[in-house]
């Protein structure tokens, strides 16, 4: 425990506060003192602040209520009556994050900046969105559910059901992941708020009132129910000053306590048949997925829920991990099931593991071997330095400084969020150390993952284990009862009623044209933005044998090493293979390892191997490309030898004779990828519609695009048989042996005081046998690009995904600045509103990508098609013939700095910088077109959409189901199969 603070706001009483130096983090605890809402402050010198603040909501059903308040919530509030508060201030703003999360029981509204009168004015919006939100019924309907005729303001059409979150979840529930998911925990959890679908079932979203949705609001959005997290450089006084101003002193303590109680546990197991859809005729054979779940103890325990993902580490966290090898070796199915692992965000915990790619008559086969391995283990336990592994990686995760996708803070925020939601203590479960230590002591009694295996799982009668199974024609029977419930429901319609549903689509039409004072809200302006954005600076070395380029940055104890290697030339039906070789590389045996020792190794030394490739266009001419293969880890700084003597193993004795496992690798990525339509729908078809403009793109396109999916589903087919997978392991050993003869260079991350150790072990490996290049070596080009692309792709998907591309200019042109701030522009002023709002998709907007020199539109979760299509073209006319103001485009060119600016971990802007500059994206080529950027006119705009997007000359990729392309037929498009 550390002291008080020398200042604390008299509203609020200081409780503890805790040093996790670990983490580089002071964590202050405080309460509210009228109304009880808990803050907790997480100090730290890092001037990127975040603030979130987590409502508990415990939904009673599956209409969704939690997320569609959500939704509404940022509609407009008391001091900022417009409509769209939240959007509007994405675009008046340089944040690091902005973003709403619902999940199965709780509500959190995070951001974060870098900037502080940035981080004042997200403040002062959202909590009044939060405290204060106005509720309009017209919003509820337009991101809940509505009855709208088809013709808005044509009686006699068909009725239909629109809404965001109606659409959103619709895309949602289509993935068989998230299906499966939802079944299991409605049976494990029968009683208790985790037995509904927090986010809203489509078939009962509609069942939500506006009156449900108020009262919802009434209890849950209070203070007393309130968790505030901040992270950052900013003291708690201030932030404490700032609550009780804008929000707290206004409400008095609500005396009602919000909770998820305990579950009532099952006295025998229980086995359950579901089923999900699968809308690939001919494809439903060995497509079911079999799972087993316990329900374990609380999460809040936090000794127990260290055990419980020890357990989980020690059975599944690789292939040398004997119940994950079951799992993987078992002829019952293709895979281990995605849901495999532990999930101790709830209040009470539970273990998942099973197989997909299987048959329902196999359940019970499944069941057994699952269990024959928790038997063996209770009998027979494992060996102490599997588990000082798996406690290694949660050493290793704890220490990382993370980045990337949400700001460091906000991970560390959101790691001890479930913990203050349940009434736990999310310092304990940031503060790892303790736990740690306790877990080594554990571990080294032989009985103690005997006992632990047979307490939680062998003996555990809580159990569900779930079957589901595909049916070819449950969209089918779906579809058809939302078409006949709709029906009954206009046959019973008086005409009175008729207009009210037309008055209520007019109103609401109207609602979504109106222009709002923008100016009601804050903003930052040009003026806020930095003179130049922050690059890492590294150290270059190419005098030695060993081509180095070091980056001395803050990594908290651990050290990064990526080997970086020339692509070399390949045929096409290598580079086919190439993807799978990445994949694959670090998954196989070397030398006298079987793949099993490999994984084991790798737990014991570093955080697992990632191997990829990173293929571009040239900043001046995408025609023309470049590639590299990484072979990339990360250690924790005692490691760094063994990380060192790992890789260069890794890279230099790999054997691709281990047939079955490169089978069974195949399966799993095949699982993966056929998965990923659902989710990244919008990204696929993006790839697809820009494939026709160059090279890299078509090339991605090709290897993990649609088209890659549809390969990988032929090639996992033939290598059924001995002869193809032999002649696909020879491909593999064919890349192989082109890229060992390719020049390598050498990437190092860590501390300053560290690096010359670092250094000094590479040097030493790498010198014995390492890094020479084969005379007349020929790297890795590609043939130019020049074609449309007109397509339509059918898949197992309830919704739409669109996308429009055109043919543009690579990041040296003069055009490449205005044609990045085009995408905002088109977005906030005309996208969003039409696609999402007035379509209701889930999102929708456009972006130029300078790599691949391509302007690009696209929809997300859409229910529309053929007018999504034509929105993207009447944009560009609204660009062109509208009058626009100023602001717009100084919005717009925000956005742009916001994402250009936008902080990573130390690490991954070292590796960014690196990689950049690898492309020729010099760091002055970059502090240049950021520049750029900020001179960008609405005449710049106006040219650019004239000059590349008008005419005939966009490529178009769709991704629909059979029923809608019946529907409306193909549209002059090219009709492919996923």
């Amino acid at each position: 425990m550390t002291t008080q603070p020398a200042t604390v706001h008299p509203a609020f009483e200081w409780k503890r506060s805790a040093l996790i130096s670990s983490l580089n983090i002071n964590i202050e605890e405080y309460q509210h003192r009228k109304t009880g809402a808990t803050h907790y402050h997480l100090a730290s010198e890092n001037p990127e602040n975040v603030f979130l603040v987590a409502l508990r909501t415990v939904p009673t059903d599956s209409t969704g209520v939690a997320h569609i308040l959500e939704h509404t919530v940022l509609c407009g509030s008391q001091r900022y009556p417009v409509r769209d508060p939240f959007f509007m201030m994405i675009r008046r703003s340089l944040n690091t994050f902005m973003n709403a999360f619902t999940s199965s029981d709780w509500t959190a509204y995070p951001f974060a900046s870098q900037n502080r009168k940035d981080f004042d004015n997200l403040l002062d919006v959202y909590l009044d969105a939060v405290f204060f939100s106005n509720l309009n019924e017209l919003d509820f309907l337009q991101e809940g559910h509505r009855l709208e005729f088809e013709k808005a303001d044509d009686p006699n059409s068909p009725l239909t059901f629109k809404g965001v979150v109606f659409n959103e979840m619709k895309g949602a529930m289509g993935s068989t992941v998230s299906t499966l998911w939802q079944e299991l925990t409605k049976h494990l959890f029968p009683t208790t708020t985790y037995h509904y679908n927090s986010g809203g079932d489509p078939e009962q979203i509609t069942d939500l009132s506006y009156q449900e949705l108020l009262a919802f609001y009434r209890t849950h959005y209070h203070p007393s129910n309130a968790i505030f997290m901040t992270y950052g450089d900013i003291p708690a006084n201030q932030h404490h000053e700032r609550f009780e101003a804008l929000a707290l002193s206004k409400f008095d303590k609500l005396d009602v306590t919000i909770e998820v109680k305990n579950e009532k546990r099952y006295h025998a197991p229980v086995k359950i048949e579901e089923y999900y859809a699968l809308d690939e005729e001919g494809e439903t054979e060995n497509k079911s997925h079999i799972v087993m779940g316990w329900l374990l103890g609380s999460s809040t325990d936090l000794i127990d829920q260290f055990r419980a993902n020890l357990l989980s580490g020690v059975l599944l966290d690789n292939s040398s991990s004997p119940l994950r090898k079951a799992l993987e070796t078992t002829d019952l199915g293709t895979a281990p099931s995605p849901l495999c692992g532990v999930e101790d965000s709830n209040r009470e915990m539970s273990f998942i593991c099973g197989i997909e790619g299987s048959k329902s008559e196999n359940a019970a086969a499944c069941e057994k071997l699952v269990f024959d391995v928790l038997e063996d283990v209770a009998k027979n336990g494992v060996a102490l330095e599997e588990m000082e592994a798996v406690l290694h990686q949660l050493e290793l995760d704890q220490r990382e400084v993370g980045g990337g996708s949400y700001p460091y803070g906000l991970q560390l925020i959101l790691e001890g969020l479930p913990a203050a939601v349940h009434r736990g203590d999310p310092v304990a479960v940031l503060d790892l150390d303790p736990v740690l230590v306790q877990l080594r002591k554990d571990i080294k009694d032989p009985e103690f993952i005997k006992s632990l295996v047979r307490e939680l799982l062998i003996d555990n009668q809580h159990r569900v284990r779930l079957t589901m199974n595909p049916d070819a024609k449950l969209s089918e029977r779906r579809d058809q009862a939302e078409t006949d419930t709709l029906a009954a429901i206009k046959q019973l319609l008086t005409d009175e009623r008729k207009q009210k549903i037309i008055d209520m689509a007019k109103r609401l039409a109207e609602r979504q044209r109106q222009q709002d004072d923008e100016d009601i809200l804050p903003k930052v302006g040009l003026e806020d933005v930095p003179a130049s954005m922050h690059i890492a600076s590294g150290i270059r070395d190419s005098s030695g044998a060993i081509p180095l380029s070091r980056y001395h940055e803050g990594t908290n104890g651990l050290v990064y090493q990526q080997i970086v290697i020339e692509l070399p030339k390949l045929d096409d039906d290598l580079l086919l293979v190439l993807p799978y070789y990445s994949s694959m590389l670090a998954e196989l045996g070397c030398g006298e390892r079987d793949y099993l020792q490999m994984q084991s190794w790798q737990a014991k030394v570093c955080g697992g191997i990632n191997a990829y490739t990173t293929i571009r266009g040239n900043t001046d001419d995408v025609q023309s490309t470049t590639g590299y293969f990484f072979l990339s880890s990360k250690a924790l700084t005692r490691n760094q030898q063994q990380l060192t003597d790992l890789l260069h193993t890794t890279l230099h004795d790999v054997r691709f004779d281990e047939h079955n496992r490169i089978k069974e690798l195949m399966a799993q990525l095949r699982a993966q990828r056929e998965q990923s339509v659902v989710g990244n729908g919008h990204g696929l078809a993006m790839l697809a519609a820009s494939s026709g403009f160059c090279p890299s793109a078509a090339l991605r396109n090709r290897l993990s695009g649609l088209q890659g999916i549809r390969h990988i589903k032929q090639l996992d087919s033939q290598l059924s048989k001995a002869n193809e997978l032999a002649d696909f392991a020879g491909k593999l050993q064919a890349i192989h042996q082109a890229i060992l003869a390719a020049p390598k260079q050498f990437v190092l991350v860590g501390e300053e005081e560290k690096m010359p150790d670092y250094h000094q072990s590479l040097t030493s490996t790498w010198n014995k046998n390492g890094v020479q290049t084969t005379s007349g070596f020929e790297g890795f080009r590609l043939n130019p690009v020049h074609e449309q692309v007109q397509q339509m792709w059918l898949a197992s998907t309830p919704v739409n995904f669109c996308s429009k591309a055109y043919a543009t200019v690579p990041m040296q042109h003069e055009d490449s600045p205005a044609l990045s701030v085009l995408g905002g522009f088109l977005r906030n002023g005309y996208l969003h509103r039409t696609i999402r709002e007035t379509g209701g998709a889930y999102g929708g907007g456009a972006s130029y990508q300078s790599d691949i020199a391509t302007f690009r539109f696209y929809s997300y979760r859409d229910p529309r098609l053929s007018e999504t299509l034509q929105d993207f073209d009447n944009s560009i006319q609204w660009l062109l013939t509208e009058k626009h103001e100023w602001s717009q485009v100084e919005e717009a060119i925000l956005g742009v700095i916001g994402s250009i600016d936008k902080p990573g971990s130390p690490a991954g802007e070292a590796k960014d910088a690196f990689q950049n500059e690898l492309f020729g994206r010099t760091p002055e080529l970059r502090q240049d077109y950021r520049a750029r950027i900020l001179k960008v006119t609405l005449d710049d705009l106006k040219r650019v959409g004239e000059k590349y997007l008008s005419g005939n000359n966009a490529s178009t990729a769709v991704i629909t189901n059979a029923m809608t392309r019946d529907e409306i037929g193909d549209l002059g498009l090219q009709i492919f199969t996923v």
